[in-house]
């Protein structure tokens, strides 16, 4: 209980400030922005660096605009990634996607707005000039082609074909892993961990990283759509790539597993992690 009270503190600490960082005078792109940020889901990513910050020896208030940075970050790519040309999902999390309730420019204008003011939140942070630098190359080079950008270029290449395991295992570091190890890394210098923590929290991140899309990939065939709050089978209608393709439903659990116990065995060398790891079976375990 002691971890989910400080889980749901985390979540709802980042959920007030998220709305604090939309320009007032932003007019219906800023509306389209809260409304995509206010529908945002669990927070994992911010979560993770206040509990990498804390696990180090920082602050929660140290942390916060590094989390939120990289929660715009995220809160742009699902706009992007529900548009049209994308994706085409008229959901997100059981509410319309944003081009269905703003239109389409607006939504792709939101987006774009998103990801710009994640770098402005980092060079305000109460951080040293260092650290908010290295945070906001971090971000940056976990948010462009090298990363989430380049994995999503990856994943539709891979539409017109199966894809191995292995070149899931790439795409997916790069798509999905990438903005969570920024995350986790954020954290870490925030804090001003040593060379091995940030290790730690590398190894940490690319286990999780897989493990969340595995689970993704899994959902989206025995999930409820109720708790999705999009239509399941989605990845199979469309020909994806995906994990349960590659290795089979009982093949992508085993490997899901596996990278539970990777994440916890690199949280292991780490004093005071439970609540990391209570995190990661809680990561485990979702079924949304």
């Amino acid at each position: 209980m002691e971890h989910e009270a400080q889980f749901a503190a985390d979540a709802a600490l980042v959920s007030r400030a998220l709305l604090d960082t939309v320009p007032e005078d932003a007019g219906v792109v800023g509306e389209a922005m809260r409304y995509s940020l206010v529908n945002g889901g669990k927070r994992i990513r911010p979560v993770l660096t206040l509990a990498f910050c804390r696990l180090f020896g920082g602050t929660p208030e140290a942390a916060l605009p590094l989390g939120l940075a990289l929660e715009l970050v995220h809160s742009y790519s699902l706009i992007h990634d529900d548009l049209p040309c994308m994706d085409d999902a008229n959901l997100r999390r059981g509410k319309p996607a944003c081009h269905k309730k703003f239109g389409e420019a607006t939504a792709l204008l939101a987006g774009d707005a998103l990801l710009t003011q994640s770098f402005l939140i980092i060079s305000q942070a109460a951080l040293p000039a260092e650290v908010r630098c290295k945070a906001a190359a971090l971000l940056a080079q976990a948010a462009g082609a090298q990363g989430m950008i380049g994995g999503q270029m990856e994943d539709i290449a891979l539409e017109r074909r199966a894809a191995t395991a292995e070149e899931l295992r790439g795409m997916n570091l790069k798509k999905t892993g990438a903005l969570l190890r920024a995350a986790c890394l954020s954290g870490c210098y925030a804090a001003g961990a040593d060379a091995g923590g940030c290790a730690a929290a590398e190894e940490f991140s690319q286990a999780i990283g897989l493990h969340f899309q595995i689970m993704d990939d899994i959902l989206d065939v025995t999930g409820d759509g109720r708790r999705l709050g999009k239509p399941v089978g989605g990845d199979e209608a469309k020909g994806k790539s995906t994990w349960v393709r590659a290795l089979g439903l009982e093949g992508a659990k085993d490997c899901a597993s596996d990278l539970v116990k990777r994440a916890k065995q690199a949280l292991a060398a780490c004093g005071g992690a439970e609540y990391l790891l209570w995190l990661t079976e809680y990561l485990a375990a979702r079924t949304s």
